[in-house]
């Protein structure tokens, strides 16, 4: 039985959507205006979110507590007019309910105690039962629908099986995936063992996401760009596709946008699975992707919308910098004379070093944009 049997029964008491801007522009209907959101968009670039963390005591313990958890999903709303939210969690955390000893090294990221070196490593990993290990993660997200109130819709969010799987492996994070590419061309069964493994929990981990109130899905498949274009396919998108395919069987309705950093020279691999948006970093340029979507668009398949895709740098830039980008980069994306499709939004999160006037600049520049 699938979690997803519930609900309806925990759905039904949320408030109705007020702003489906985004909704609509991904299902290719007529908007007002662009829809805006940014990945990492509750982080170190706010105060009020240095502060809350802080009460906290580390970013892990601001994860499991719903109050804050909550609290530091609706601090960018309150600044900016944004379109959506976006679940504060981390997209490790299906590794750390794995038993992997993650921890936080100060200017290093994440790390895990335990990387999975061997057969014995992957054998020792749990079947996860996500409303058991991940329940907090959807405490927060029944709680941060509740207190939206209709306000915008909520993203639910997983990091795909090669990006966890890479730092499952590695025990961090990597610049050149020693151990997971070893694995790759010297134990590849090895690896699709374990990537099997994430999948089955991704698959339950967004779908209980949905059950607690998530309204959209994001991957998160940001190290995906790391492999050559043979490897992708095997490695990457074949999982992706996999999960995709499955939520649209649990939850039709549900949009689930795809994001591939580094990945936009295979648009056409992965315009093959049931994903409703792709996202896009700063590399790709969003007219040739718009093309390519819509020369791959076969007549059974779900049109593909897009997302993305500014440099996150470009926040650095004075105001009229940002407008200028702002303007160029939604330019090209409604070059194909659709106006409808798309999404603003970075090509990669938010750094702590943005200004959150700059921010601010983005956002209503998108908004101010004519369609």
């Amino acid at each position: 039985m699938s979690v997803s049997d519930n609900s309806n029964s925990l759905k039904q008491n949320f408030a109705p959507l007020k702003n489906d801007r985004l909704l609509r522009a991904l299902r290719f209907e007529t908007v007002d205006t662009t829809p805006v959101w940014m990945m990492r968009q509750a982080g170190r670039y706010l105060p009020e979110y240095k502060a809350t963390r802080a009460e906290a005591g580390d970013f892990m313990s601001l994860c499991k507590d719903t109050a804050r958890a909550t609290e530091v999903t609706l601090q960018p709303l309150r600044r900016f007019d944004l379109d959506a939210a976006i679940l504060f969690s981390d997209i490790l955390t299906i590794p750390d309910a794995m038993g992997l000893g993650l921890y936080f090294e100060t200017g290093e990221g994440p790390k895990f105690k335990y990387p999975i070196r061997t057969q014995a490593d992957l054998d020792r990993l749990p079947t996860l039962d996500v409303n058991d290990s991940l329940d907090y993660v959807m405490r927060a997200v029944t709680s941060i629908r509740t207190a939206l109130n209709g306000q915008v819709p909520l993203f639910g969010f997983s990091g795909s099986p090669w990006t966890l799987a890479t730092y499952m492996i590695e025990g961090g994070s990597s610049k050149d995936y020693r151990y997971t590419k070893g694995f790759l061309y010297s134990k590849p069964e090895f690896l699709h063992q374990l990537l099997e493994k994430i999948a089955v929990s991704v698959i339950d981990y967004l779908d209980a996401q949905v059950v607690a109130g998530a309204q959209i899905l994001q991957i998160f498949d940001s190290w995906g760009g790391a492999l050559g274009h043979r490897q992708f396919i095997e490695f990457s998108h074949a999982y992706n596709k996999r999960i995709v395919a499955e939520l649209k069987v649990r939850h039709p309705d549900i949009p689930v946008v795809l994001f591939t950093k580094g990945g936009g020279l295979w648009l056409d691999t992965q315009a093959d699975s049931e994903a409703d948006a792709l996202g896009l970093d700063w590399t790709m340029p969003l007219d040739r992707a718009r093309q390519v979507l819509t020369e791959q668009h076969k007549p059974l398949q779900r049109k593909k919308a897009v997302q993305g895709n500014l440099d996150p740098a470009t926040l650095y830039g004075s105001p009229e910098t940002i407008r200028a980008e702002v303007k160029l980069m939604l330019d090209s994306a409604y070059a194909c004379g659709e106006k409808t499709g798309y999404v603003a939004n970075l090509g990669h999160g938010i750094t702590q070093w943005v200004n959150p006037d700059n921010a601010k600049v983005f956002i209503d520049a998108v908004h101010d944009y004519k369609l």
